[in-house]
C-alpha cells in the first residue's frame, strides 16, 4: 500500500523537537557540535532564498546514527535559510511501513530524505550519504589506490557534503518550479 505522505509528514517533528525526543544526553552534544560546524556560504544562502515553491521535506533519521549527526544539521540550516522548505524528521523505527518503503539496497539506512510537493506528491528521494561521503569512505576502507572519481577530493569534506545536499534541494525546487501542474495552479 502506498505511503500517505501528508499524514506521515504530520506525524514527523521539526529538527529541535526530534532531537529533544530522540537524542540521548550522550549524543545530543554531537548533534549540537555538528550543527555549529555547518556554514552556508553567501551564494548558497542566496540560492536558498530564491526558492519560491513550498517544499515539504521528510527526513527519515535516527538520533543514534553518525551519518545523521553529520548530515541532518545541514538540512536544518537549509530550512532556516529558506522559508519555502518545511523540514520534518521521522525516527527510522517509528513507522515500519515508511522504513521499509525507504530501504536502500535492502537495508534500513538513514538519513533518507523524501522531497514532496506542496500537495504531498512525492517528487524525489535522496540518501543515505552523498557522493563525497562515499568517496571518502571508499578511500578509507578500500585504500588510497581505489579510484573515487575524476576529481581529487578537496580538503573540506563538510563543504562538499553541504554542496551535494544543496544540489538535491535545488534540483527538486526546479522540478517543482517547472512543473506544468503547479505552474497552472499558481498561474506562473
Amino acid at each position: 500500500m502506498p505511503i500517505d505522505w501528508s499524514a506521515t509528514f504530520d506525524q514527523a517533528l521539526p529538527y529541535g523537537a526530534f532531537l529533544d525526543r530522540y537524542a540521548d544526553t550522550a549524543r545530543r552534544p554531537r548533534w549540537d557540535d555538528s550543527h555549529r560546524r555547518v556554514r552556508l556560504v553567501p551564494e548558497q544562502r542566496t540560492l536558498l532564498a530564491g526558492f519560491t515553491r513550498r517544499m515539504p521535506v521528510l527526513c527519515l533519521a535516527g538520533a543514534w546514527c553518525g551519518d545523521c549527526i553529520n548530515q541532518c544539521p545541514i538540512l536544518d540550516h537549509f530550512a532556516a535559510a529558506c522559508p519555502a522548505i518545511d523540514l520534518r524528521f521521522l525516527d527510522r523505527d517509528a513507522r515500519e511501513d515508511v522504513r521499509e518503503a525507504l530501504s536502500i539496497n535492502g537495508g534500513h539506512r538513514v538519513p533518507v530524505v523524501v522531497f514532496l510537493s506542496e500537495d504531498f506528491q512525492e517528487v524525489a528521494r535522496f540518501g543515505d550519504r552523498t557522493l563525497a561521503a562515499y568517496r571518502k569512505l571508499a578511500a578509507d576502507r578500500l585504500g588510497p589506490s581505489y579510484p573515487t572519481g575524476l576529481v581529487a577530493p578537496d580538503d573540506e569534506p563538510l563543504g562538499r557534503v553541504v554542496a551535494e545536499w544543496l544540489d538535491q534541494f535545488e534540483r527538486v525546487h526546479l522540478i517543482l518550479r517547472l512543473s506544468a501542474r503547479l505552474r497552472q495552479k499558481h498561474n506562473d
